[in-house]
């Protein structure tokens, strides 16, 4: 096993500056000088990325930054022992010791399981006081190196708290926690770590009294505190507080979980089972993190009295909970407020109408609870969430009527005599051994053109059961469907399926929240719940919100039909600037949302449709092609990382994937942002002003066929990438940007 952590990698009682920026780039420079990360920049980008989407400090003093990064060439541990200390979103105060988890981002799993244990051992109490007391970097690296079981634990003096340390650092495969143990169980620990000796001490004064790791991977909170283990591992009865005799009050299950999963997510775990240990409470815990999940014993589920969710992302497989109690919160919150949580969930066990959690998987009932999804959050992720399910029947869709076009000719969506399309007539008695006069292209073009049309037929239907079912989970699939065929009906197009989404998903998660006889509860999920939200949010669309949807939705059409000049380009700019705004991220989003929302209304007499289709691909292409072609023009300007992902973002740019310039945008976003949207914005203008068109939702130039006025679209992109790449290199010459570290070799 390779080494997490030396001493060059220890800085002791130092003023790094009053913020943390200036720490974590302190940090992250003893990592790239001691050989363990290529690229200062981009290590430090990554770990700003994952700083600013939640603090990373815990309480008792304690910060962890921490990153997945492409810059990092070896899992590495970085520590500072800070002198002032610095705000780390703690809301116990300021952090003056501040560990920084470096990983690549194809980290080995006995890494990853090292690092999450460093993270557990970090809210020990004894642990960290022997952090602050020790006086040389290397006695830092073996206090670490015996909590992780890396190395002999330290020896009595050593760190100045001997025996703390020594009860705190239990070998690879202990428990961890922290817990309310008495001063005779502390002591007893004591005793028992010495007997046993460094290498066998389990627990010693916290004796695994906030819970155990078993053989899958789960934190338990039943054993009582004060429980201390011998060497051996026995286990021998300490002095338990009052609530852990008798029955006990309540049995929990919990699932901890956060975005990077290296940290937080086991943190959590370890402090709602120390609070859970302390009331003598029987909680399991399932950690969803990198260092591999093994699910909860379904017979300890069914036992549960409710459930805890401390996420920052969905709960895999949420319908194992279907019916329990619920308390959701961000996974922070299960560091911070470890015991609110299982107050609030042994109160909702108790309370008939508690949030509960609906069968089916990942429903949003239990959003609403304290510290979980805003509102508006919780829009976002619906919209999003019926968008992206819609895009297939788009893309195959659009792709095989663009197939049926380039093999039987446009006529194909033509009206012949009697009102029917010419694609219809040519499947009507015909058969690949019976075709008709035009031959086998025009007969395979038609046929690719019904299934196509077809395809896209299930275009808002899609749209408004994907985002019924992000807000209700699986029952509200069949409201949401029949909500926006409805809208279909109506002719409200796709601004009614999301209507009708949004009804059925709430309405569905309101049914699911009633208190029904146990006999009914089975019956719910599969009819109770679809038969009354489709009756709601579908009754509604005909009886009151279609006809004005339908009306909004023609004169919305209307509109985009009658954009000409300046109007349709000042239309192709404003996408362009979205597209080029976060590459990926929610504005992004928002502006190829609107385009592939649209697409189905597009046809030969309204091609509008499908030409902000064309401008908002072309715009998401400009973003890495414009990166690719600045390391180009001026290699000095960019790191040999940044060099390496400009020769991927080539294809990446060619294939409309935007993420190909987030390496870029992470590492300068000041720079490189301004000229991404400018490009956006060039080659969005020029191709609403060239009226090229788009049937398909995606794939770049590799859907050439699909696309109308192909050399123009191409030109655009052309335009937008040059642009990109001149205003980047510019603003890098005139602002004075850093040269790349290492020389570049002709």
């Amino acid at each position: 096993m390779s080494e997490l952590i030396t001493p060059e990698l220890v800085t002791l009682d130092q003023d790094l500056g009053g913020t943390r920026e200036t720490v974590i780039r302190h940090l992250a420079e003893k990592v790239v000088a001691a050989g363990r990360a290529t690229t200062l920049e981009e290590l430090f980008a990554d770990a700003m990325a994952r700083e600013n989407k939640t603090a990373t400090g815990v309480p008792g003093g304690i910060a962890i930054p921490h990153c997945r990064s492409a810059a990092v060439t070896q899992a590495s541990l970085a520590m500072a022992r800070l002198k002032p200390p610095v705000d780390w979103g703690a809301k116990d105060g300021p952090a003056d010791i501040v560990f920084f988890i470096a990983a690549p981002e194809g980290a080995d799993q006995e890494h990853l399981q090292l690092l999450a244990k460093l993270a557990r051992s970090l809210i020990k109490k004894d642990f960290t006081a022997s952090l602050r007391s020790a006086e040389t970097p290397q006695a830092i690296v073996e206090l670490v190196d015996g909590a992780l079981g890396l190395g002999p634990l330290p020896e009595t003096g050593q760190s100045g708290t001997a025996a703390a340390s020594a009860s705190d650092s239990a070998p690879a495969g202990a428990g961890s926690g922290t817990s309310g143990a008495t001063a005779a169980g502390a002591a007893a620990g004591a005793a028992g770590a010495a007997a046993a000796g460094a290498g066998g001490a389990h627990r010693g004064a916290h004796a695994e009294s906030a819970g155990s790791e078993g053989p899958a991977g789960q934190r338990s909170g039943g054993e009582r505190a004060g429980e201390v283990h011998d060497g051996g591992g026995t286990a021998t009865s300490g002095e338990a507080p009052a609530s852990a005799t008798g029955t006990a009050p309540g049995r929990l299950v919990a699932v901890t979980a956060c975005p990077t999963g290296i940290a937080h997510t086991y943190m959590a775990a370890d402090s709602l089972a120390a609070a859970a240990a302390e009331r003598g409470i029987d909680l399991q815990v399932e950690t969803q993190g990198s260092a591999g999940s093994t699910p909860l014993d379904p017979e300890v589920i069914r036992n549960a009295d409710a459930v805890i969710f401390a996420v920052d992302v969905d709960v895999r497989d949420k319908g194992r909970f279907a019916g329990k109690p619920v308390v959701s919160g961000p996974v922070k919150r299960g560091i911070d407020e470890p015991g609110v949580m299982i107050d609030e969930a042994l109160a909702a066990a108790k309370d008939p109408n508690a949030r509960k959690v609906t069968g089916g998987g990942t429903g949003g009932e239990e959003r609403g609870s304290a510290g979980g999804e805003s509102f508006g959050g919780q829009l976002k992720r619906a919209l999003l969430t019926g968008v992206s399910y819609m895009i297939p029947f788009v893309a195959g869709g659009g792709l095989l009527i663009a197939l049926g076009f380039l093999l039987g000719g446009y006529e194909l969506s033509l009206s012949n005599d009697e009102g029917v399309a010419n694609g219809d007539i040519l499947l009507d008695g015909t058969s690949i051994f019976s075709l008709p006069p035009d031959g086998l292209l025009a007969y395979l073009g038609a046929v690719f053109w019904k299934i196509g049309n077809i395809s896209l037929g299930f275009l808002v239907p899609a749209l408004a059961g994907y985002i019924a079912y992000a807000l209700a989970d699986r029952p509200g699939i069949a409201p949401g469907f029949t909500a926006g065929a409805v809208a279909l009906y109506m002719d409200a197009g796709f601004l009614g399926g999301i209507a009708g989404g949004l009804l059925a998903g709430y309405v569905a998660m309101w049914v699911g929240g009633w208190k029904v006889p146990s006999w009914l509860r089975g019956l719910m999920p599969v009819v109770i719940i679809p038969l009354i939200a489709s009756l709601i949010a579908s009754g509604l669309l005909l009886l009151v919100l279609g006809g004005p949807i339908a009306a909004l939705t023609l004169a919305l059409n209307d509109w985009l039909s009658g954009l000409t000049g300046v109007a349709a380009i000042g239309l192709g700019v404003i996408l362009g600037l979205m597209m080029g705004a976060d590459l990926g991220g929610p504005i992004n989003k928002v502006a190829y949302a609107f385009a592939v929302a649209g697409l189905g209304e597009g046809a030969f007499d309204n091609q509008a449709p499908w030409q902000i289709m064309a401008a908002v691909m072309a715009a998401g292409m400009v973003p890495p092609l414009g990166m690719a072609l600045a390391t180009v023009l001026d290699k000095t300007q960019f790191s040999m990382a940044l060099r390496e992902n400009g020769k991927a973002a080539w294809v990446l740019g060619a294939a409309f994937i935007s993420e190909g310039a987030i390496p870029f945008a992470a590492s300068d976003p000041l720079r490189v942002i301004p000229s991404t949207m400018i490009g956006g914005a060039v080659a969005g203008g020029i191709c609403m002003a060239a009226g090229v068109t788009s049937q398909a939702p995606h794939g770049g130039i590799f859907v050439f066929f699909a696309i109308g006025n192909f050399f123009m679209f191409v030109v655009a992109i052309l335009a937008g990438m040059v642009a990109s790449a001149l205003v980047l290199v510019g603003l890098k010459r005139l602002t004075g940007s850093k040269k790349a570290e290492e020389p570049v070799v002709a």
